[in-house]
This record gives C-alpha cells, structure tokens and sequence, in this order.
C-alpha cells in the first residue's frame, strides 16, 4: 500500500516536495503487475475504486468536472472516503474543491482550479491542504515526460514566474545551447481515472472531441482506471485501429458509465447540465459543498441510482437533444 509515510518524494533547495520521477521503478512495476493476457477488465465503479485506488495514492484525471472528466469515478472516490490523496489538478475547476470538501485530498499540484468560495483557503490554514504550483502547461509536460519513460523535461513558460518558487521545479544549464533553462520533474502517479467515449472490455479506449493529455495520463500512470459511455467489440477497434488512443496495455480497470461525465458534457453524446452547473458553483461560493455532497454522492449507491432518482430520464434525454455537434461521432 501506499502511504503518506512511505511515498517516495523529493524535496528542492526551496523546501518543495514533489514526487520523485523514477522512471526503472516505473518499468518494474508494469513489468511486475500489468495484465500481458487478453483478459476482460470490466467491472463495477465501486469495485474499480476499491481495488485501484489507495489512501496516500497520487491521483490524476483528465478533463474536469464539467467537459468529459471522469466525474462518476471522481464521486466514487468520495462515497468511498479514500484519504491522503495527492492531487494532480491541471485543468480543473470542481473536482478538487470536491476531493478537499470531502477530505480525500491532503496535496494538490496545482495548474489550475476555481477557487470559489472558502474551501481551499479553509483547509491550508488548517493545515488539511499543502498547494504547490505548476500551470497546465507544466502539468500536461510532467504527465508527456512519464510517457516517454524520461525523468524530467524542459518548460520555457515557468522561469521567472511566482509559480516556479512554489514548484519542483529547477533551472539547468542547456547542454546545447549553454543557456539556463527551467526543467520540471517528470509525473508518474499511482492511478489515473479517464472518462472515454468508447471502449472494449480490455481497455482499448477512443476519445473524440476536446481532449487534453488523455493518451499521456494513461501511459505515464502505474494503475488507469476508464469509465466509458459505450462498449465497443473488439473487432470493432481492430477494424479502425487509428481511433484508439489508449491501449490496453495500459489499462487496469474499465467501467460501464453511460453519462459517466455528468453534470458535464461529453462530445458527441450529451451537452452539460447548466442548472447543475450553476448548483455546485454556488455551493462552492456559499460554502455549501457538505449538502451538495450529501446530495450527490452519499445518499446514492452509485452513479446509476444517481442519475435515476437525481436527474431523472427526461432530463438526460434533454441533454442528448441539446448535443448539436454529431458529425464524427457515434450516433
């Protein structure tokens, strides 16, 4: 298990701690525990979460909350009370606030999220929430580098900033140049949770639309976890193998979740929920993301139970009508 008091961390000569790129630890692992055999990873979010998901873990996602991120897993995570958490949160906006509200989430490398409200502010001065700072850029650069099985990488938009004070980052001498340059550590988290539009049940994965780092989390993660809107035949990848962008290989856990990234929208299959939008957004501001979670997440079994007593057929099928964009998309 990983725990806070065994995590492999680093801390630079500004006293930022960041977790220690290792990219041979990283290759042991795959080697030691990925599925080489063509086996079904299908199985229930609630049994996903727990069996990949670890107190004191490193979490990453794609997306966010309200544009395809992996929001019934998100809210799995926390119906579970999963604790310690290190957050990798790049372009988001709720998640986090969610994670944190909810007591899941200890750190946070931040690129980005919306700071309504007195959530985050509450948990640093109480010493629940340590912050350090990239930018979506470096986050999306640090989960690139694990991908490629590096150990760093180089960012020219970070030096000289406020951020880089309050990041891992460290200035080197170009090897070809000479020049200083700012390099960031490479990211190999624990786990991470991808909302797909398409995938079969040994994790092959399509994403259509809007994407950011999707192929880079998957690869550059020790354990992944997919939620997908639709299974799709085997056959079916092989015959276009140019649209998956997540191998199997890659993939630990695949999950059944039609209207997985709920209350956002996902490209091709439903528009976000604006009413729902609006609800966490004030909850946030009004510091009252306790009854939004009781609401939610807590008083629901799962993300099915959710939808059927909290949303309700008529609404998701407004939310598909209201998807305009189709060309390229499964219908």
């Amino acid at each position: 298990m990983t725990t806070a008091a065994n995590r492999r961390t680093s801390v630079n000569e500004r006293g930022v701690e960041y977790l220690t790129p290792d990219p041979d630890a990283f290759r042991a692992y795959a080697r030691e525990h990925k599925q080489r055999r063509l086996i079904s990873k299908l199985m229930t979010e609630r049994d996903a979460i727990a069996a990949f998901v670890e107190d004191g873990d490193y979490l990453v996602y794609d997306c966010n909350y309200l544009q395809r991120g992996p929001a019934s897993l998100i809210r799995e995570i926390i119906r579970q009370r999963k604790k310690d958490l290190w957050v990798g949160a790049k372009f988001t906006y709720v998640a986090l606030a969610l994670l944190v509200q909810a007591g899941c989430a200890s750190r946070a490398d931040v690129g980005y999220f919306g700071s309504r409200g007195p959530v985050f502010s509450r948990a640093a001065k109480e010493g629940r929430l340590q912050f350090y700072e990239y930018s979506n850029a470096g986050m999306t650069l640090r989960l690139r580098a694990g991908a490629q099985g590096a150990s760093f990488i180089q960012n020219r938009s970070l030096g000289g900033t406020d951020g880089f004070r309050h990041s891992g980052a460290c200035v080197i001498d170009d090897p070809f140049t000479g020049s200083p340059t700012v390099v960031l550590p490479a990211l190999y988290p624990d786990v991470a949770i991808i909302h797909v539009q398409e995938a079969d049940v040994y994790g092959n994965a399509r994403v259509f639309g809007t994407g950011i780092a999707h192929a880079e989390t998957a690869l550059a993660a020790k354990k992944v976890i997919l939620s997908t809107e639709r299974l799709v035949e085997t056959e079916e990848i092989r015959a276009n193998p140019g649209l998956t962008s997540i191998p199997w290989l890659a993939v630990d856990a695949v999950v059944l979740a039609p209207f997985g990234a709920y209350p956002g929208s996902c490209q091709g299959f439903y528009a976000s929920d604006a009413e729902h939008t609006a609800e966490v957004f004030a909850a946030m501001t009004k510091d009252q993301l306790g009854e939004y979670l009781e609401r939610w997440v807590y008083s629901v079994e799962d993300n099915s139970q959710m939808l059927e007593r909290r949303v309700g057929e008529t609404k998701l099928l407004e939310l598909r009508n209201r998807e305009v964009i189709r060309e390229g998309y499964p219908s």
